[in-house]
């Protein structure tokens, strides 16, 4: 009996051509181009074998990992990057995927990797070997100072409510998070809840990421596709930088909203459907309904309850909490035994203003925690950006309150960095995707 392969890779052509070819060795083929699509294929289908890129609309490979092994499915999983990053491709396998290749791919060494990942999950174990599913941690904490049980408490408050929810904060502050958590705290939580990044997806898919397609509707469509409305229909759907939608995809997305109906892209049939809608942004929609980016009446719409994201540097009593939090997790991922931090380290963290937030405060931790020497991370691990912080990082968090002033400040920080843009946005304080948007809102991509 041949072999069934899940290939979840949302680059169309490239996951065209890989069915093809592997469908002529043998194998029998089904493609996803999101993570939220292969979760449904997941949950209707046994596969054999699971070939996922890295980098995905939604959410990367290394969540679908962890998906699977939260739910005891050691379906084997080979991960595909571009990156060729190590750091990425060791966590990917310390999680559980049986291999990583690079792009691009060698036919030979992934044929070779493929068959050995599924002979070797067919293979017996043997008397006192099988395998267990990880357990299941938790992966945020609420956090003790004013601010956090203030934000929490209006969770609690809004989750078994129908309201459309809109989360207001600067990157890095664990928006997805509470919207996680509000679906879990509401009456949805048996249903599936669909994270979208609006960020991520390319302007001429997004209808179809929202609303799906019918096979042949546009070049590319090669099969039918649900959208997020129907894979998130009886729960929750999370968008997440819903400024960075189009005006054209805003008015589509207003329809569906008030009409609880949704058409694929190329089909005239309507499809019932009832989501509840949360939405994420660091971006000032005020100000983009006063330029006419972005329209009042969907504002309205996903408005009902505002919740405000704290920046870490508002919740101080938090910080300790978080870093030996970041730490334990750090240590599972690292395999590390480290008992915690010095004090000197442990005012530094304090001290330090974090304009990236609970992201920057991680990969800051993560990183001590594999150069640390002895049982406790010292000053000398955290870096010399945690100890003597530039002055930017003491200024207003980077968000958009003046449009002008905000371009000049990434101009300034990309000529600081030789146009370097991880290192500018880590100057700034942002994520280099929120760096890529902001400057594709300032049509400054082709002044490189």
């Amino acid at each position: 009996m041949a072999s069934s392969i899940l290939i979840v890779e949302d680059d169309l052509v490239f996951s065209t051509m890989m069915k093809t070819w592997l469908t002529k060795k043998g194998f029998e083929v089904d493609t996803a181009s999101t993570n939220a699509r292969a979760r449904k294929l997941l949950a209707e289908h046994r596969y054999d074998l699971i070939l996922s890129d890295l980098r995905l609309p939604d959410q990367d490979g290394i969540h679908l990992l962890a998906w699977l092994r939260n739910r005891s499915c050691h379906t084997p999983l080979i991960i595909m990057t571009s990156y060729a990053e190590i750091q990425s491709a060791v966590e990917a396998m310390k999680q559980g995927a049986s291999d990583y290749i690079a792009k691009p791919v060698q036919p030979d060494e992934l044929l070779k990797k493929i068959k050995e990942a599924v002979e070797n999950a067919e293979a017996p174990a043997a008397p006192g070997s099988e395998k267990t599913a990880p357990p299941v941690t938790q992966n945020f904490l609420e956090g003790e100072s004013e601010a956090a049980h203030q934000l929490f408490n209006y969770v609690r408050l809004v989750a078994p409510t129908q309201m459309s929810v809109l989360i207001n904060g600067a990157s890095g502050t664990g928006k997805e998070y509470v919207a996680h958590r509000i679906h879990e705290l509401s009456k949805r939580n048996g249903k599936p809840f669909i994270a979208i990044d609006c960020g991520s997806i390319p302007k001429d898919l997004a209808a179809s990421e929202f609303f799906g397609h019918v096979k042949g509707s546009f070049t590319g469509a090669l099969t039918d596709k649900a959208g997020a409305f129907e894979e998130a229909n009886g729960g929750t759907l999370f968008l997440d930088e819903i400024g960075n939608l189009s005006y054209e995809v805003q008015i589509q997305l207003l329809r569906a909203l008030q009409e609880r109906r949704i058409r694929r892209i190329g089909s005239t049939k309507e499809i019932e459907v009832d989501v509840r809608l949360i939405c994420a942004t660091n971006e000032n929609l005020k100000e983009g309904i006063a330029k006419g980016t972005f329209r009042e009446d969907l504002y309205h719409r996903i408005n009902e309850f505002t919740l405000r994201m704290p920046d870490l540097k508002e919740r101080r009593e938090d910080i300790l909490l978080f870093a030996n939090f970041f730490l334990d997790q750090a240590n599972r991922e690292l395999e590390r035994n480290l008992t915690g931090f010095d004090a000197a380290a442990s005012e530094a963290l304090q001290r330090y203003p974090w304009p990236g937030n609970l992201r920057q405060l991680k990969n800051v931790v993560k990183r001590a925690t594999l150069l640390a020497q002895g049982n406790f991370i010292t000053p000398l691990e955290l870096g010399e950006d945690i100890l003597n912080p530039p002055a930017e990082t003491n200024d207003t968090p980077f968000s958009l309150h003046n449009g002008e002033q905000e371009k000049q400040r990434i101009l300034n920080a990309l000529q600081r960095t030789g146009n370097n843009k991880s290192k500018a946005a880590q100057l700034l304080g942002i994520d280099r995707k929120t760096l890529y948007n902001k400057m594709k809102l300032y049509n400054m991509m082709n002044n490189e």
